[in-house]
């Protein structure tokens, strides 16, 4: 398989650096000051669908997310709201993994926080330091960026180190030897949380929490670190500069970014407030078709969220559910439907930088075949399994709108075999009662040349 790695700008081969085999993958997190939203779904879903890709082709993968529960924006909401921010930060992650479990993403095998990591971090800070990467100053310690070198910290945005200087997020305090420098260690404010360390009271700055939680968790270099495009500058750019600054070794081998999702002109953001939240998508639309959306976009290229892309994955989802489910013609003694290349084309697809796109329509050519072939009277059950077998790579569940289930299937044959029978015994009435009290149960009985068929709505 081959991701595309952004710091170098190429595919890179996906093999795993360690000696025992692993896929070590560490993905940045969300700061749980706010209700998470459907970019952040996006980020989660498309993680969740390489890791299941990576699993199903045999590969250990070890998944780490953390969560930032310190930060500038937490510590200003908490203050607002009147309420602790370890109670604000909890009660927003308790809600995002309720919505991944919705959603049937594969729980992270560690969810560091930052706050149980301080020592490591300020042994981390201590230690650029002491190397001559950082320094202290008035409380604070910040990161000398030209240590580092211009051309590697402006590898990865591939921007040019002294033009950032005039960026819209480069700090500039007096604080610092040099406008680039960036804090990784803040000196204690009134009214917000703080640590004892070294160079006195203070709490961590964003990027080096990151380091320091992929450090103690997977280890000094990783096989990929991801997260949204909005990342790249300046929060994974600073996190190689330290990581590699305090390691003295290449971090992670690939730097794999999912594009940020729009809502009308404008990406998704909580600091903003443009954005649907994840909760409130799963209500109106269910976690199939919020998976179905994202599987649709390759995860490198933007997507808009609407309700008519969003209606459109519904009805992608429906009909994968309703060609793996669909009875089977009885008594056929026709050919089986081929299957014939489906799967390496889905393989194909997927080894080829997570091609989503070009892996669905293989499976939505599989759900074809096997629509026609039941038309015809042949045995669609090879083609069903596997049809099965591979949207659950993706994820999906193929589950039946509220109110029905698989199990439930047998039973509505059994009723819709009942009215055939009273058709052809012409008792109309009968026969109308069975459909219309289906109908009221949300199955639709469909009449056709080919015989009687049924869909859950």
């Amino acid at each position: 398989m081959q991701l595309f790695d952004t710091l170098s700008g190429t595919k890179k081969d996906l093999a795993p650096l360690a000696e025992d085999g692993i896929i070590r993958m560490y993905v940045c997190g969300i700061t749980p000051y706010s209700e998470s939203h459907v970019g952040h779904a996006l980020k989660a879903l498309v993680f969740d669908s390489l890791r299941r890709y990576l699993e199903w082709r045999g590969l250990s993968v070890r998944h780490v997310e953390n969560f930032t529960d310190i930060d500038d924006k937490l510590i200003d909401r908490s203050q607002k709201l009147g309420v602790a921010m370890r109670e604000l930060a909890q009660h927003n992650i308790e809600a995002y993994l309720q919505n991944l479990a919705v959603m049937n993403i594969l729980p992270a095998h560690e969810y560091p926080r930052v706050t149980e990591r301080v020592p490591q971090i300020i042994e981390m800070v201590q230690g650029l330091v002491d190397n001559g990467h950082a320094y202290a100053s008035g409380g604070d310690v910040y990161y000398r960026v030209r240590s580092f070198g211009a051309a590697r910290y402006g590898a990865l945005s591939k921007r040019n180190v002294d033009d950032l200087i005039s960026g819209s997020r480069v700090d500039v305090t007096e604080l610092k030897d040099d406008p680039l420098d960036f804090a990784l260690w803040k000196g204690a404010k009134p009214g917000e949380p703080s640590w004892e360390s070294p160079w006195g009271p203070g709490r961590p700055g964003w990027h080096i929490e990151c380091s320091a939680m992929a450090l103690t968790a997977l280890g000094e270099e990783i096989d990929i670190h991801g997260g949204g495009a909005d990342l790249i500058f300046p929060h994974h750019t600073n996190e190689i500069a330290q990581t590699e600054g305090f390691t003295g070794k290449p971090f992670a081998r690939i730097w794999s970014h999912c594009a940020l999702l729009q809502l009308g002109s404008d990406k998704m953001s909580k600091s903003t407030g443009n954005l649907v939240t994840i909760g409130e998508a799963l209500d109106r639309y269910g976690p199939d078709a919020l998976r179905m959306f994202v599987l649709t976009s390759h995860y490198g290229s933007p997507s808009t969220y609407s309700d008519e892309a969003m209606d459109a994955a519904v009805a992608g989802a429906k009909r994968l559910r309703e060609a793996a489910f669909l009875p089977s013609p009885r008594g056929s003694n026709k050919a089986d439907v081929s299957i014939d290349g489906i799967r390496e084309r889905f393989v194909a697809a997927m080894d080829d930088d997570l091609n989503t796109p070009q892996a669905l329509a293989a499976l939505f050519e599989l759900a074809r075949d096997i629509n026609r072939g039941r038309d015809q009277g042949r045995d669609i059950s090879a083609a069903q399994a596997m049809l099965r077998e591979l949207t659950s790579v993706f994820g999906l569940t193929l589950a039946a709108p509220v109110g029905h289930s698989q199990e439930a299937a047998p039973f509505i044959d059994l009723l819709v075999t009942l009215r055939t029978e009273l058709r052809a015994a012409k008792q109309w009435a009968l026969a109308d009662r069975v459909r219309d009290g289906l109908a009221e149960l949300g199955v639709e009985v469909k009449d056709g040349a080919e015989g009687t068929r049924w869909e859950a709505r």
